[in-house]
C-alpha cells in the first residue's frame, strides 16, 4: 500500500513523499492517519536530526516519519492481534514505550512508523507495551490530543508534597492549595488550566501568568471566572511583562503565603527563577517545558530548599494509565483538548509548519494528514470563507463554539474536504 508522510532525511531537512509501505507481518497492524497534531518536540528532532537522542544516526539512507500525537482507524490485523483488535476500530497512540530501555520511539524513530502520514505500519513493541489504545470517542482530534493532555496529567500526577517529620510523598498537587501556571497562556497551558479546574485535586487560587494580552484574553475567555468558581476554584489572569516586581504582585495575590505549586511552562531561566521565589513551604516546583539547550540552568534558592522544604521536579511526557485518564475525562466532557488547537491544516503543511513553529503563534497546529490545506488559523476562516463555501462552514461552526475547534467542525471537513 502507498502512504504520503513527512519524512526525516537530517537536520532541517524534511520532505513530503509518497512510498510503498511493507507488507504487514504477523505481529503489526496497518492504520489509516486521520489527525496528528505538531508537538515542539518535533519541532527539535527537526532542526537536530541525528543530534537528538531518539533519532537513528542513519536517517539520510532511511529516513523516518515524524509525528507522534496521531489517531485514525485500523485497517488490517496481523494475526497475533486479532484476538484484541479489529479492523475499522478507532485507535489512539501512547508514543512513550521506553521498549527494553530504548529511546525510540513513533515519530522520531521508525522508517513506516509515524503520524505524518496517511497511512502506517504499527510495530509489535506497541501492542506487547499496551501502547495502542481503544478509542470510542466522537472526534480524532481529542484521540490525537490525549497524548500532549496526558503530558499535562503526568506533571500533575508527579508533584508531590509531605508532612512535617514524615519522609513519604504525598503525589499530585495539594488539593484545596494556590497553585501558579507560569507561561500558561500557550498551547500546552490551556490543557493545564483545564485539568487543574477539573481534575479532582483542585486548587483553591489558580494564578496564570504570560506576556501576551491575546493569548491571556483568548486564556481568560474559555476559563472565565464563572467556569472556574463552579469548580470552586478563583482564577486570575495576569500579564507580567510590565511589572517592576512580579514576584511581589503574585506573592500579594496569595496573601504573601506562597504557592503550594508551580508549573513551569516555558524554558526561560527567569521564569523557573521567578517560580522559586514564590513557591510556599513545602510548595513543589514542576519544570515542564522542556530546553533544547542541554546546558540550560537556572538560579534556585538552596536556603529554602532546606528550611522551607521546597523541592523540585521535571517531567517529560505522560504514561499509558495518563493518556488513559485523559481519553476519560474527554469521553466524560470533564475537559477539552480542543482549548489547546489554534490552527488547522493538511499534511502538505507540515513540513513547513514544523521547521517553523516557534515563529508561528498560537497554540497546537492539528493536522489532518487525509487532506491537502495550507495551515490556517482559526480566526482566519471567516476571512477566507468569503471565497470558500467550506472555509466559510467552518467559520460558523467555530464560532457557534466559542472559537474552538469542535466534532462539528471535524466531521464538516472530513466529509466535504477530502480530494
Amino acid at each position: 500500500m502507498k502512504s504520503k508522510a513527512v519524512r526525516l532525511y537530517g537536520a532541517n531537512d524534511l520532505r513530503l513523499e509518497e512510498f510503498d509501505l511493507p507488507q504487514i507481518k504477523e505481529d503489526e497492524i496497518l492504520v489509516k492517519v486521520i489527525t496528528d497534531s505538531i508537538c515542539m518536540s518535533t519541532y527539535k528532532a527537526a532542526i537536530q536530526g541525528t543530534k537528538h537522542k531518539r533519532v537513528p544516526p542513519d536517517i539520510d539512507q532511511n529516513p523516518i516519519i515524524i509525528g507522534h500525537e496521531f489517531a485514525g482507524v485500523i485497517i488490517e490485523v496481523g494475526d497475533k492481534w486479532k484476538h484484541q483488535f479489529k479492523a475499522g476500530e478507532k485507535f489512539a497512540i501512547q508514543p512513550a514505550l521506553n521498549y527494553k530501555g530504548s529511546l525510540y520511539s513513533p515519530g522520531y524513530s521508525f522508517p513506516f512508523f509515524g503520524g505524518a502520514a496517511t497511512y502506517t505500519v504499527i510495530p509489535h513493541q506497541v501492542m506487547e507495551l499496551g501502547c495502542l489504545l481503544n478509542y470510542s470517542g466522537e472526534a480524532y482530534f481529542d484521540a490525537s490530543l490525549s497524548e500532549p493532555m496526558s503530558c499535562i496529567i503526568g506533571a500533575f500526577h508527579s508533584t508531590y508534597h509531605t508532612k512535617p517529620g514524615c519522609y513519604e510523598h504525598q503525589m499530585g498537587n495539594k488539593q484545596g492549595g494556590k497553585m501558579a501556571i507560569l507561561a500558561g497562556a500557550g498551547a500546552m497551558g490551556l490543557g493545564a488550566i483545564d485539568y487543574a479546574i477539573h481534575n479532582e485535586l483542585r486548587p483553591s487560587l489558580l494564578v496564570v501568568t504570560d506576556i501576551d494580552d491575546e493569548r491571556l484574553n483568548r486564556a481568560a475567555a474559555i476559563f472565565n471566572e464563572k467556569v472556574a468558581a463552579e469548580a470552586g476554584v478563583e482564577i486570575k489572569f495576569v500579564n507580567t511583562k510590565n511589572l517592576q516586581n512580579a514576584e511581589e504582585y503574585l506573592l500579594s495575590l496569595s496573601n504573601h503565603t506562597g504557592y503550594d505549586d508551580v508549573y513551569v511552562y516555558a524554558p526561560v531561566s527567569g521564569i523557573v527563577e521567578e517560580a522559586d521565589k514564590i513557591l510556599a513551604r513545602d510548595g513543589c516546583l514542576n519544570f515542564f517545558a522542556g530546553p533544547v539547550d542541554p546546558e540550560f540552568t537556572a538560579k534556585l534558592n538552596f536556603y529554602n530548599v532546606h528550611y522551607t522544604s521546597t523541592h523540585i521536579v521535571g517531567t517529560s511526557g505522560g504514561n499509558t494509565d495518563d493518556m488513559l485518564e485523559s481519553l476519560k475525562m474527554t469521553e466524560q466532557k470533564l475537559i477539552n483538548p480542543a482549548v489547546m488547537v489554534t490552527h488547522i491544516g493538511g499534511i502538505n503543511s507540515v513540513a513547513d509548519a514544523t521547521l517553523n513553529l516557534p515563529k508561528i503563534p498560537g497554540g497546537k497546529k492539528l493536522i489532518y494528514t487525509c487532506i491537502d490545506m495550507e495551515l490556517t488559523a482559526l480566526e482566519e476562516f471567516e476571512e477566507k470563507g468569503k471565497n470558500n463555501v467550506h472555509y466559510a462552514k467552518l467559520a460558523e461552526l467555530i464560532a457557534q463554539h466559542n472559537g474552538i475547534w469542535s466534532v462539528e467542525a471535524e466531521k464538516y471537513l472530513l466529509e466535504n474536504m477530502i480530494d
